[in-house]
């Protein structure tokens, strides 16, 4: 991987992910996903990283981008949304790549339905995040940063 690409993180969000804002503001926050993607870019560009941020309602495409990550991205910061607690594919995407992967969730899913408490995501992630609102994405950044200072 040349030095540019080792400074890019590719910022994965899930279904649903879009109503940011909007849907359940008491569990997920008022902050937008522009407000979210923003906050990514300004917290990535703090560590001279940058910061391909996406989201899609589409299980395929989210391991499409997953598989897309393994050349060309330092990390992978995932939100797998629904997905996290349903997805064996997800999780074999993972699996199936080297890249780094944090998982990340706004509400702490351990506080919620017995469902959620299950992720297919965490035993191939690096680490996990949740409970912390949008902060959750600059704990993920300021990890993969710190992940790279210690690679160097």
């Amino acid at each position: 991987m040349n030095k540019e690409n080792h400074k890019k993180i590719l910022v994965l969000n899930g279904p649903n992910l879009n109503l940011l804002g909007t849907r359940e503001p008491e569990t997920y926050g008022h902050n937008t996903i522009d407000q979210l993607e923003a906050l990514s870019v300004e917290a990535a560009a703090k560590h001279g990283l940058t910061v391909d941020f996406r989201q899609t309602n589409s299980e395929g495409i989210l391991v499409d981008w997953i598989q897309e990550g393994r050349n060309g991205y330092a990390a992978i910061i995932l939100n797998a949304a629904a997905y996290t607690h349903t997805s064996v594919a997800i999780h074999d995407a993972i699996a199936a790549i080297t890249t780094p992967v944090i998982e990340v969730h706004l509400s702490n899913v351990f506080a919620r339905e017995e469902y959620r408490h299950h992720s297919y995501v965490s035993d191939v992630a690096k680490g996990v995040i949740c409970g912390f609102g949008t902060h959750g994405y600059v704990l993920a950044i300021d990890s993969v940063a710190s992940m790279l200072r210690n690679q160097s």
